[in-house]
């Protein structure tokens, strides 16, 4: 079962069950969230999400599809943990760099670059990911 938690370690928190996708999203609110160049993301069903400790805090704005985005973080440190919106369905955009172990993060290899025409020029795409114009469901670069 993969844990993690924030940087202070006062959110701590487990799911169970396979990722649908692994993405690096290049979206200038990504970015934001992560302060990077990117964010790195599993999809991940809410059914064997647990935050373990802790209560994470939220806000929510509109995301590109029209639909509301939550974005759940540490209050404490900020470290942004994961997100939620209708587009995902009854899934979580669970943020890989809350693991604690490096096999977490080599497991999460993206397959999907999600906004690629916004990456930065000095990143070159992921070998192998289907590069995306925008969400899942957009044109393919």
């Amino acid at each position: 079962m993969p844990k993690g938690g924030c940087a202070c370690g006062n959110v701590r928190l487990n799911y169970t069950g396979e990722p649908s996708a692994k993405a690096l999203c290049h979206c200038t609110d990504c970015k934001k969230i992560t302060g990077s160049a990117y964010s790195t993301n599993i999809v991940i069903p809410s059914e064997g999400f647990e935050v373990t400790s802790g209560k994470p805090k939220s806000w929510k704005k509109k995301a590109d599809s029209g639909e509301s985005i939550e974005t759940f973080f540490c209050g404490d440190c900020g470290t942004t943990m994961w997100r939620e919106t209708p587009t995902f369905g009854d899934n979580k955009a669970f943020k890989v760099g809350v693991l604690d172990t490096l096999s977490g993060f080599n497991d999460a290899k993206p397959d999907l670059e999600l906004y690629a025409p916004q990456r930065a020029s000095w990143l070159q795409p992921v070998a192998g990911a289907t590069q995306l114009k925008g969400m899942p469901g957009s044109e393919e670069v």
